[in-house]
């Protein structure tokens, strides 16, 4: 990953003929790989194909997101919105697959959102926060600060609050988390 904080995950399978079993959270090891918690809200959300859902974040109660697909495949973006951050406004696109272990981890103080490529993804994420509706930001996810090359075949399924986003140079930055370092 080329922004300090945000990291790809991949937790081992024990597979036989019967299937797999896999450890999608262990603080010891997570903790040891620099992934923070606590995490305190689990979520499942699950989409059709062509849905983009974001950019999305909240603040001041920021949430890092540990993101992994049980079912179907997505393109996972993480954008940097911290004020003073050296990486601000720029971003990290992974590929998460049902397919491979693959967990996606967004710090807080960033937007997160994704793109589905497959028929249906399900997807899961641990919170280190809980959400706080009043304090959530969207940002558009063609905002040109951005620049997100999202791997697009047609045009996006927006919700109504993803149409309505505002960009990133409007957003007040009192709406924003400030950079630690």
């Amino acid at each position: 990953m080329c922004i300090p904080g945000v990291f790809l995950l991949e937790p081992q399978r024990f597979a036989d003929v019967r299937g797999w079993l896999m450890e999608t959270w262990r603080a010891d090891r997570y903790a040891a790989a620099g992934v923070p918690g606590p995490f305190v809200q689990d979520n499942l959300v699950l989409s059709a194909k062509g849905v983009l859902r974001g950019l999305h974040a909240q603040h001041p109660f920021d949430q890092g997101k540990l993101v992994q697909v049980y079912q179907g495949q997505v393109f996972d973006v993480a954008v940097d919105v911290r004020l003073g951050s050296p990486t601000f406004a720029q971003w990290v696109g992974v590929v998460l697959d049902a397919e491979r272990p693959t967990q996606f981890y967004v710090p807080p103080g960033f937007l997160h959102g994704y793109y589905v490529l497959s028929d249906q993804a399900m997807l899961g994420y641990k919170c280190t926060e809980l959400y706080h509706p009043e304090t959530e930001l969207a940002i558009r996810w063609d905002d040109p600060e951005i620049g997100i090359d999202w791997p697009l075949a047609g045009e996006p399924a927006l919700s109504g609050k993803d149409q309505e986003a505002g960009f990133l140079g409007a957003c007040p930055r009192k709406r924003l988390a400030v950079y630690p370092g």
